[in-house]
């Protein structure tokens, strides 16, 4: 596999995502499909009130897109597209919940678990049944892999939905989840050109792509938000293609900035509890903390976009092992 054939994948997807977008905030604001804020989040967040969000629905149409021109419909592409789709839909009826309701609200947290949990047993069997590797899984940095045996599926189920509701953590500020996952679908199209995956790619530069050309409108001061429809269907797409790749174990060490991010939210719970109501941090999840700690969002983005560079390092080096 070529570096070279990653190029027309990309290019279509940024300049599908660069076109489309301004095509679908008018769209948006017409049908009045605008973002509710936390009442308890930080109030420089007030002002983003009614900003055009499921600006999602661009990301997953210009990566299909990208992707199947590019190579056609192979069967690992498929498997990665209707996971990436499928929780991209699950977003989409969380937004529109939203946005019928007026509140920053949607779908239940045990609805859209149930729907994650099945969209991702879906994956993980198919992995385990059809995959060379069945139910063995790489280790990073130690350069082998350990049978997970029958507990491979509930693991990959997991890391599915960790995943999934990791990148929706994250996407808080203008421009974070766009930008960090574009580093981490950048790196993934890398570690696909070194193991010869064209599928996954393909997939993967499309995505970031993707990702560079909805910056432009959603870097600070955001013009349109992805989204539950877009997070939720980057994060979901980002565990597929990691696990067709067989180095799902990557996704916490690439992906340290989103593992932060929603741990952050369960100390905090924990910890409030724990303690009758007091506080770990200023507020979860952790780019919030950063905010009310004086950092200026801009400040937050850019040093969250600095360290997943820094753990993409980390992770090729865990991959050369």
């Amino acid at each position: 596999m070529e570096q070279s054939q990653l190029i027309l994948p990309a290019l279509i997807a940024l300049v599908l995502t660069l076109a489309g977008t301004p095509l679908l905030i008018p769209v948006l604001r017409r049908i009045r499909a605008g973002q509710s804020i936390r009442e308890d989040g930080p109030s420089s967040h007030l002002v983003k009130s009614g900003t055009p969000t499921m600006g999602g629905i661009v990301l997953i149409g210009t990566v299909v897109i990208a992707s199947l021109v590019t190579i056609g419909p192979d069967k690992e592409l498929i498997i990665v597209l209707a996971v990436f789709v499928a929780f991209g839909f699950l977003g989409f009826l969380d937004d529109f919940v939203k946005v019928a309701r007026r509140r920053s609200l949607g779908l239940t947290v045990g609805q859209k678990l149930l729907i994650q949990i099945v969209i991702a047993a879906g994956l993980a069997l198919y992995h385990v049944s059809a995959s060379d590797s069945g139910t063995m899984i790489a280790i990073p940095f130690l350069g082998r892999a350990l049978d997970f045996g029958w507990f491979a599926v509930p693991f990959l189920i997991f890391v599915v939905v960790a995943m999934a509701n990791s990148v929706n953590l994250t996407d808080g500020l203008d421009g974070l989840a766009a930008g960090v996952t574009f580093f981490v679908a950048a790196f993934f199209a890398a570690v696909a050109v070194a193991l010869s995956v064209l599928p996954a790619g393909v997939y993967s530069i499309a995505l970031a792509g993707a990702c560079l050309g909805f910056l432009f409108y959603n870097r600070h001061p955001a013009r349109i938000f992805m989204g539950d429809t877009g997070s939720m269907a980057l994060g979901g797409g980002l565990a597929a293609v990691a696990i067709i790749m067989e180095v799902e174990l990557l996704l916490p060490v690439v992906g340290a900035v989103y593992v932060a991010e929603a741990l952050s939210v369960l100390l905090q719970v924990l910890y409030f509890k724990k303690t009758n109501g007091k506080r770990l941090f200023r507020m979860a999840p952790l780019h919030h903390h950063f905010e009310l700690s004086g950092w200026k969002e801009s400040k937050v983005v850019a040093v969250f976009w600095i360290a997943t560079v820094v753990f993409c390092g980390l992770g090729w080096l865990a991959l050369a092992k």
